[in-house]
Order: structure tokens, then C-alpha cells, then sequence
């Protein structure tokens, strides 16, 4: 660790009465102390990459992100910005300059140039809006960025700025719409922005707008996946291709010039499901871009697929692997693609020829991302690395796996202060007599000829997992440091366990889950050290759904805890996006009424006994608040015991370190109170 980072981190612990002594129990604070390590972008000759390092400070409640250089073959960092509001650089192709995102002028977010060998940043854009996913032309003259704007500005960003001072000086707060989808996790989509493409000559500093005929969605969470072609001429770009009032989305491939004039060609018409992320072969002949086949089905497994430009045909290269692909890219010579996919309840690293055939699992363990080729060779991948144990660093390792090399280390003091339990990969049988994954976090000083609490974490989605990462919002070590017990079982319906397995559950969502949990709870019973009259089920997203409807078919657990929890299918039709919901749900309230119901935690209200703790955030559009004041008025009207904690100013997750810190106080106050002897 950088010897002021270190002397920081003392200051700030002596500050707030915290101790990182020998042994010490893991606690809220100390994990918002930790600093947050960002995914590496490799120079254009291998040799170096630059990343993003985030620190929090719990006082004022705010963070610093910055960026560093790294020398891949030593292992050397040094701080190349000072700020604490920058981000998103990519290199020049020279590899002499980067470009970032920077909001050090105090205004939304703009591109900035900073020279490597010397001097300082130079601001390159001056725009009302911010910008996001910067690339730099392969010519090296332009850089290319994502930006929302207004369409009648027509191209004025003077004409933008006025419009926008009117919207803001406006009185009138109503928000009108006809759309299906009208707003998105925690934003409202009634103001007329949409996200376009854009270019800004480095010499100049003009902006030209790519796509001005445009007025549609790149990706929904922010963002947008896009590539420059070899030559500079094209840009590929993943966009919805719907229009309003957008009951579906459908990401589609668009080839776009990059001259100006705006034309967009679909070459991924004729798939209903979502076309992501597209990438061009080192010599240009190739977009490699990943494909989706059930468009009601968002977990469906992502294939790779090459278009040919020249022939304009396009082949599969993993229909037959049971995976769902990411971050894909070419080797040099471009007879390689590197990819990661979820495999397991880890995320590992494969590789496959870029004609196709068999795929190579390169690296299985723990969870990997960022993966960049690297190397004066290109035979070198650098990425980040974090398991259940320990939070991301950077890694570096031989494009056969070979060779594995730890880079950074900002957190290795903090780590060693800590007394953490156990871990433990296992597996059981399920519902249908199917394999269930789970992993068990011990307490710490865990003794096997005791009687322990046992607390449930029941992952969201419900097409996701707990897998072997080191989790923020979640964190295991932090659940299990009071003395619990705490497993994480991937039940039917988790991903990184093959398709057929996820979609196991579409149509019905609690039945195999609930088995599952409930034989997860009689393994870890068998075992001998849990005490199963002091066990406790949470969960949020869907595991709040899942804790709601545990609620009302089993009274075998002392407490609950329901984070952003789904309590009324019906109120998901008001949910930020409520397409394809009758095919998950197997009805919806106007049609097969009574399978919907079926499944339905509100429908068995008259069972719940067990007292639960209700979470929710004001600005959560993925799972309305009323979710939790509706289960918690119930709970309250039917006299049982139950306890609302409400962020007015948090969505889905709970993000600020303040209220991250309240969060684990109230869930560990909460535990205590049931499990405790």
C-alpha cells in the first residue's frame, strides 16, 4: 500500500475509534475503510495499465475515486490523478496520453487529456451534459463518447443548455407519460433525454454528433456497449430497437459511419432477443457480439457470435456450451477469443478458438473480472481477483493459466487485522433429487462441538447466486462475525449452473426454492453444530420475496429479514419494467389469475408468525416501496411482531456509507434480538 494511503487510513481509524488490532472482529465500518480496486486497462504495448482506486471517507459520508498507473511486470503503482473525482480512462494508441472522466471543474463529468510523460490534464469537452463510455479512435484523432441529450437541440449544445435551464426553472413537476416503461431503477424516463453517440476531434475540440436522427436506449442501467472498427470509419453499437411505448425492449447491432450522417444499419434484425456488446477482429473482417435467444427470459445464456462483414453471415461459436459469455476480446493475432462467464457460483476465465470448437477453462477460482490482454507479446491477462475472503486486487497470469501474480495489495493490512471464519464449498440434494451448491461462512473461533445460530442469505434475482466474491451490500464474514452460522445456497433458479437449471423455476417461482432452502436447512442441521431454535431467514429482491413467502409456510425460523423484498405479485406490474412478468410469474392479474396467486406471498398472510425486519428505499423502481409498507402494515394489524427501517433517499441498494453502516447495526441488533441466548 502506498505509504499516504496507509498514513490515512491510520488517521481515519484513530479518528473514529476504530482498531485494525491482530484478530479483530470484521465489522461495517472497517469493510467502508477498505479501499476499492477497479478493473485494469492494459497499454497498447502490454506493458502498463491504468486504474481506478476508491476510497471512502464515513465522516463525510462521500468517496475519492482516482486513477493509478501500474507497471505490469513489476508490480509498481503510481497515483497519477489527486482529485477524487475521476474515472473511465482509456489510452491513446500511441500509448503516450489517457483520456478520463473527470468532474474536478465541479459540473457534470467531462473528458480530460492527461500526457504520461509529464504536465497536466487538459480539459477537452465543455458540455451541459455529461459524458460516459469514452473510446479513443484508433487514428488517434478522435475520441468517441455517450451523452444525453434533448433532441430538438438539433445539434446546439448552446440551444441544450437554455433548454435545460427552462426544465429546471420550470414550476410544473408533473410527469406525463403513455409509455409501458416509464421509469428505471431510480430514475424517472419522462424528461425527453436520450443517449446518443458522439465524437470530439482532439485538435479542435468540436463535438459531432453521430447519431442525430436517434431517439432511443442504449443500455438501460447506463452506459452503452459499442466499438470503433480498425479503420476508424465504423462504429458497431448495441441499442433497443422498440419504440413506445416500449411494452418490450430488444437490444439490436447497428453499424454507424462515423462521418456524421447518422445511417444505422440493423444487422441483428431478425433475433427477438437481446444482441450485446460488440467487438471487432484485430484486422476488422469480424464483429464478434454476444446473443440471447428467449426474449422473456433476462438470464437466458449469452452466445458468441461472429458477423462476417464482407459476407454478412453470421456463426454461433458457443451454441453448444452451456455458459453464458462476457467481456469477450481477440488475441493479438486474432486466432483467440478470451471470455469470462458465471461457472459454478464463481466467475472463471476460458478461451476458445475464433473459428470456434472446444472451449478452455483457463482459471475457475473466485471471481474474475476485467480480464485484459496484456504482455510485450500479448501472452499475459491481467484482471481482478476477489473471493468470499477478500476484496478485489489486481492479478496477472499466463494466457494458459499459468504463472498466477498478485499486482496490487491496497488492502493487505486491513485483511491481516482481521479475524474472518471459514469457508466451506458444498453441495446437497434438492428439490427433484437435483445437486444444490451452497457455501457455509463460519463465526470466528468456530468450535464444531457447539450449538450455533444459523442465518439463511437468500441471493436476488432470482437468476443470479452467492458466489465465491467478495460482496459490499452482502457481506458474509460480516453476517457470520456476531457468532452465526451462515450458508448461502444456490438454489434452483441461480445461475453459473447451466441454462436448464436457471430457467427451472420460470413460471414458478417459489416452489423449488423454498425446497431447496428448507432441505439446505435440514443438511446444515445434520451436520450437529446448528441450533435450529435459533435460525434465521434473509434475503432481498427476490430473497426478500422468498423470506415473505418462508413467512407464511414455516415457522421453523426465530426471525426474518426482508430487504426490498417482492411481498405482492401484483405490485410488480407496477415495477419499473413489468414485460415478460407473466412469463415468470406463470400469470399475471387479468390472466391465469389463479396460478399467479399460487405463488404469491401475500396470499398467505393468515400463516406469518415470525417476526420480521422490513428494508426499503423511497427511490427503489424495481420493487416499489409499497412492497414493504404493505407487509409491514400486515404484520403490525395482525399483531406480530415486525420493525420498518425506510431510506428516503436510497433505490434498490444501499449505497451511502452512512446508511450502509445503520443498515448491518439494524440487521445485527435485529439477529441478536431472536438468536442470541
Amino acid at each position: 500500500m502506498k505509504k499516504r494511503n496507509l498514513i490515512l487510513t491510520l488517521a481515519l481509524c484513530l479518528s473514529l475509534g476504530f482498531s485494525w488490532a491482530q484478530g479483530s472482529i470484521f465489522t461495517a465500518e472497517k469493510m467502508w475503510q477498505m479501499e476499492r480496486v477497479g478493473a485494469p486497462v492494459v497499454s497498447p504495448d502490454g506493458t502498463r495499465a491504468v486504474f481506478t482506486l476508491t476510497s471512502y471517507n464515513i465522516e463525510e459520508n462521500n468517496s475519492a475515486t482516482d486513477l493509478y498507473l501500474l507497471n505490469i511486470e513489476t508490480g509498481e503503482t503510481r497515483q497519477l490523478t489527486f482529485t477524487g473525482k475521476e474515472g473511465a480512462a482509456v489510452w491513446s494508441p500511441d500509448g503516450s496520453r489517457i483520456a478520463f472522466v473527470s468532474r474536478r471543474h465541479n459540473g457534470p463529468g467531462q473528458i480530460y487529456i492527461l500526457p504520461l510523460a509529464g504536465g497536466e490534464a487538459r480539459k477537452l469537452t465543455d458540455l451541459p451534459v455529461g459524458v460516459f463510455s469514452i473510446k479513443w479512435f484508433p487514428t488517434g484523432d478522435r475520441i468517441a463518447f455517450g451523452a444525453n441529450i434533448l433532441p430538438e437541440y438539433n445539434g446546439d449544445f448552446d440551444k441544450l443548455k437554455r433548454l435545460m435551464e427552462e426544465m429546471r426553472k420550470s414550476k410544473v413537476t408533473a410527469k406525463v407519460t403513455e409509455n409501458t416503461m416509464f421509469r428505471f431503477w431510480d430514475r424517472w424516463l419522462t424528461d425527453g433525454f436520450y443517449p446518443r453517440l458522439f465524437s470530439v476531434d482532439i485538435a479542435s475540440g468540436k463535438v459531432t454528433d453521430l447519431m442525430p436522427h436517434t431517439t432511443n436506449f442504449f443500455n438501460m442501467m447506463g452506459g452503452v456497449s459499442y466499438d470503433i472498427s480498425p479503420d476508424g470509419r465504423e462504429i458497431a453499437v448495441s441499442m433497443n430497437s422498440t419504440q413506445p411505448p416500449y411494452d418490450n425492449t430488444n437490444n439490436d447491432i447497428f453499424l454507424l459511419p462515423t462521418d456524421g450522417s447518422g445511417t444505422l444499419t440493423n444487422i441483428t434484425p431478425d433475433n427477438p432477443a437481446n444482441d450485446l456488446s460488440p467487438v471487432y477482429s484485430p484486422d476488422g473482417s469480424v464483429i464478434l457480439y454476444g446473443r440471447q435467444n428467449i426474449y422473456h427470459f433476462y438470464a437466458d445464456n449469452v452466445q458468441m457470435v461472429k458477423y462476417n462483414r464482407a459476407s454478412g453471415t453470421h456463426t454461433n461459436l458457443t451454441a453448444h456450451i452451456d455458459l453464458s459469455c462476457s467481456n469477450w476480446f481477440f488475441s493479438r493475432d486474432g486466432r483467440t477469443i478470451f471470455f469470462d462467464a458465471e461457472h459454478l457460483a464463481q466467475n472463471a476465465i476460458f478461451s476458445i478458438p475464433a473459428h470456434g470448437g472446444q472451449h478452455t477453462l483457463i482459471y475457475g477460482e473466485g471471481t474474475n473480472g476485467g480480464v485484459s490482454l496484456a504482455g510485450r507479446r500479448g501472452n499475459e491477462l491481467v484482471f481482478t481477483h476477489h473471493t468470499i475472503d477478500k476484496p478485489a486486487e489486481i492479478y496477472r497470469m499466463d494466457t494458459r493459466g499459468r504463472n498466477i501474480t498478485q499486482l496490487t495489495n491496497f488492502n493487505a493490512e486491513r485483511l491481516a487485522g482481521l479475524k474472518l471464519g471459514r469457508v466451506e464449498n458444498v453441495t446437497y440434494k434438492g428439490a427433484n433429487d437435483a445437486d444444490v451448491q451452497m457455501y457455509i461462512v463460519y463465526p470466528p473461533d468456530f468450535d464444531p462441538s457447539k450449538k450455533y445460530p444459523l442465518v439463511l442469505m437468500i441471493h436476488g434475482g432470482p437468476h443470479g447466486t452467492f458466489g465465491n466474491f467478495w460482496h459490499y451490500r452482502w457481506n458474509a464474514h460480516l453476517f457470520a462475525a456476531p457468532g452465526y452460522v451462515v450458508a448461502m445456497p444456490n438454489f434452483h433458479g441461480s445461475t453459473s449452473f447451466g441454462n436448464d437449471f436457471a430457467m427451472s423455476i420460470h413460471g414458478e417461482h417459489a416452489n423449488k426454492p423454498f425446497e431447496d432452502i428448507m432441505k439446505g436447512t435440514d443438511y446444515l442441521i445434520s451436520r450437529g453444530f446448528i441450533d435450529e431454535s435459533r435460525m434465521a431467514a434473509t434475503g432481498g429482491s427476490y430473497g426478500g420475496y422468498m423470506v415473505s413467502w418462508i413467512a407464511g409456510h414455516t415457522d421453523r425460523f426465530a426471525a426474518l429479514v426482508n430487504h426490498a423484498g417482492v411481498y405482492d405479485l401484483h405490485l410488480q406490474f407496477a415495477s419499473d419494467y413489468a414485460g415478460n412478468r407473466g412469463y415468470q410469474y406463470g400469470g399475471t392479474p387479468w390472466e391465469n389469475f389463479d396460478r399467479l396467486n399460487s405463488q404469491n406471498p401475500s396470499q398467505f398472510a393468515h400463516n406469518f408468525k415470525t417476526p420480521m425486519l422490513v428494508i426499503h428505499g423511497e427511490l427503489d423502481y424495481r420493487v416499489p416501496v409499497a412492497h414493504a409498507f404493505l407487509v409491514y402494515g400486515i404484520y403490525k394489524s395482525m399483531g406480530l411482531e415486525a420493525r420498518l427501517v425506510y431510506f428516503p433517499d436510497e433505490n434498490h441498494w444501499i449505497l451511502t456509507p452512512q446508511n450502509s453502516i445503520f443498515w448491518y447495526q439494524e440487521l445485527h441488533n435485529w439477529l441478536e434480538r431472536f438468536l442470541k441466548q
